[in-house]
């Protein structure tokens, strides 16, 4: 199969042809060029490389890769992505385009990864010879094939019962709850603004990972949602105990999946869980509607999440070794 490796700049070229590999395969946001687009634009170092594998003019595979390490080359990938940036065709054997791509790979490679794949977008091949996989992480989803009633009616009396517990708490000692839907472009900005102060006041502060306007992250994240609101695809969830803005969400969608890529919440409220009772409430609106298939995580599996699904995969690398 033939393979080039191209300059990343090649990218703008090749849009279509990785949006129709995207579309007719994994169909998911964060691989859409238009994501893909920013994660270079605020993440991207610029020695990246594209590679195109089978036909120029209809590509079998598309992918961008960078270096690792001495001897590692692996797909690119920022923390805001939560799938490696690899996108083939759904018929075409992983293994084969893997040994493509190594011959074309520098002399002194001695492993290519193919990282954080998902299995219900790329089967996970077995171990044999050169190809190893090795788990990742286990992350969950909700299938949008029900009713809201009849999704809650199934989980555990215990997640029922706890949030009936926090709202009446709360209905008593007067406190109101509003849930806010975000989907207008020109409303990002400030949503963004809010929240890196919400996200600054707690863990992420100490570890320099908070989102703020003014940083990559939160230029990234206050562009994308500006896109993908225009074309009615994002959402940005807010949750206030009364006047004070508590939990919000950062989520984007297409016909296959609504995504939650971002939560964060006031760590000090310590008698609710604001995360959880404006999650039960934006639910409802996202099983209403029916817009996409299943609501994704793509985060690891916390004890929290098994309240809320039972459907668990684990996600995984791949390693192309030279020997």
């Amino acid at each position: 199969m033939n393979c080039q490796l191209l300059p990343i700049s090649s990218f703008e070229q090749y849009t279509s042809a990785w949006d129709g590999l995207n579309t007719s395969g994994p169909n998911t946001p964060v691989l859409s060029s238009p994501f893909v687009k920013l994660l270079l634009k605020y993440f991207s170092s610029g020695k990246e490389q594209l590679v195109i594998l089978g036909d120029t003019n209809n590509p079998t595979c598309i992918s961008i890769i960078t270096k690792d390490r001495f001897g590692s080359i692996i797909t690119f990938q920022p923390s805001q992505a939560p799938i490696g940036l690899w996108v083939q065709d759904k018929q075409a054997p992983t293994t084969e385009l893997l040994s493509a791509l190594f011959k074309k790979l520098p002399f002194h490679t001695i492993v290519f990864g193919l990282t954080q794949q998902d299995p219900s977008i790329i089967e996970r091949p077995q171990n044999n010879g050169r190809i190893s996989s090795l788990d990742y992480i286990e992350t969950g989803r909700v299938s949008l094939n029900k009713s809201f009633d009849e999704y809650w009616a199934e989980r555990g009396k215990n997640l029922r019962q706890n949030l009936n517990r926090q709202r009446n708490r709360l209905e008593r000692e007067g406190v109101s709850r509003t849930l806010k839907t975000i989907t207008k472009p020109d409303e990002v900005v400030e949503a963004i603004i809010q929240y890196g102060e919400l996200e600054t006041a707690g863990w992420k502060s100490n570890q320099g990972t908070a989102i703020h306007i003014d940083n990559s992250q939160g230029k990234f994240y206050s562009e994308m949602m500006q896109q993908f609101c225009k074309d009615n695809n994002g959402f940005i969830y807010q949750y206030f105990y009364d006047n004070e803005l508590v939990a919000t969400d950062l989520c984007i969608r297409n016909g296959n999946q609504f995504i939650i890529l971002k939560t964060t919440y006031n760590e000090e409220i310590s008698t609710s869980s604001p995360a959880m009772l404006m999650r039960k409430e934006s639910f409802v609106s996202i099983f209403e509607e029916k817009q996409s298939k299943t609501i994704e995580f793509y985060g690891k599996v916390m004890n929290w999440h098994t309240k809320w699904t039972k459907e668990i995969r684990t996600m995984y690398h791949i390693n192309y070794k030279r020997f």
